[in-house]
């Protein structure tokens, strides 16, 4: 049996597939994971994946291509060539599964199976309803077992990457906690002046501090390491990151691709989340976390990417010493 597994969203959307996908590959020959490029380094990450077919779609992301006839019909050969018996779609709550499907009969998929509150007329053959506010660890787990992929004995359905081992050479040695300041958009991160004087206290309680982000967040990452943080942006691509947050002792973050990935390795999240999509669905799956920020402000529920509300009330009032607070409770463990 050859499968099909598609999220064409953001990084941290296919990581919480990843548990799908295990579920799939127990019982397929082959698996195929069809993602945006900014999802493929996390679907090359997960165990069960045979390949990565990259493409983007024009109804997805903050700015989605032009539809092309061309490239779809180029995508549609492929997954014809792929010789795909079966295929998932898996999407958000809030997205249709249709086009994605519409575009799978085209190269002949003789079985998908999605969530969908659409009538989906001969697009689909296992039409799922999602259990309301179910995380999306857990829907697409759900979507999985309807479509004839229970989760495997003894799998305990958390997300989970390959091969993710420190990294001393980028760290140093010794026990360490990660602060990763940055988010795809502005709603979701709290502020720069914040995380930069949570860093200078992690570091006056006796913490080491290591700041992480990506290629185009050099100067926050400086900014808010300062002088006392051991600055990482644009140093870690994503198995390296992968590697830093495994041998943290906890990760603080926002509501963004690098704490589904601290949850995938295991680490525990100090988690900034921003309401503007509900913690249930997307919050860290599987780990000790704690949860910062006020998830009855205005702005929940919005999808908003800038914040709706003067001075960002739902993360700003949570104060550096608030972080200090749940770092150490997370590092003590359970009670």
């Amino acid at each position: 049996m050859r499968a099909l597994v598609v999220r064409l969203d953001s990084f941290g959307d296919v990581l919480l597939a990843g548990p799908a996908v295990r579920a799939v590959a127990h019982r397929a020959d082959r698996v195929a994971v069809l993602c945006g490029p900014v999802g493929a380094p996390a679907a090359r990450m997960l165990p069960g994946v045979d390949e990565v077919l990259v493409w983007e779609a024009p109804w997805v992301g903050f700015t989605p291509p032009p539809v092309d006839r061309t490239d779809i019909g180029r995508l549609v050969d492929r997954v014809a060539a792929a010789r795909v018996d079966v295929a998932l779609v898996l999407t958000s709550f809030h997205q249709s599964p249709l086009p994605a499907a519409l575009l799978l009969r085209m190269a002949g998929v003789p079985h998908i199976a999605a969530d969908c509150v659409d009538a989906p007329g001969s697009l689909l053959d296992v039409r799922h309803q999602r259990a309301p506010r179910a995380h999306e660890v857990e829907a697409a787990l759900d979507l999985a077992e309807a479509a004839g992929f229970p989760r495997p004995p003894g799998d305990d359905g958390r997300p989970r990457v390959r091969h993710a081992r420190g990294a001393p050479d980028l760290t140093g040695e010794g026990p360490y906690v990660v602060v990763h300041p940055g988010a795809s958009v502005a709603a979701r991160r709290w502020s720069p002046e914040r995380c930069a004087h949570a860093v200078q206290l992690l570091a006056g309680a006796g913490h080491r501090v290591v700041v992480t982000g990506g290629p185009d967040e050099r100067d926050l990452t400086a900014f808010v390491a300062g002088a006392d943080g051991l600055d990482l942006g644009g140093r870690t691509a994503p198995p390296q990151l992968a590697a830093v947050l495994a041998a943290a002792g906890v990760v603080v973050t926002g509501n963004t691709g690098p704490a589904h990935l601290a949850a995938a390795v295991g680490t525990p999240v100090v988690s900034l989340f921003s309401p503007v999509v509900p913690a249930e669905r997307w919050g860290p799956y599987g780990v000790p976390h704690v949860l910062l920020g006020d998830q009855t402000a205005p702005c929940a529920a919005t999808r908003a990417r800038e914040c709706p509300v003067p001075g960002h009330p739902c993360l700003d009032e949570v104060t550096a010493e608030d972080v200090v607070a749940a770092v150490g409770k997370l590092l003590d463990g359970p009670a």
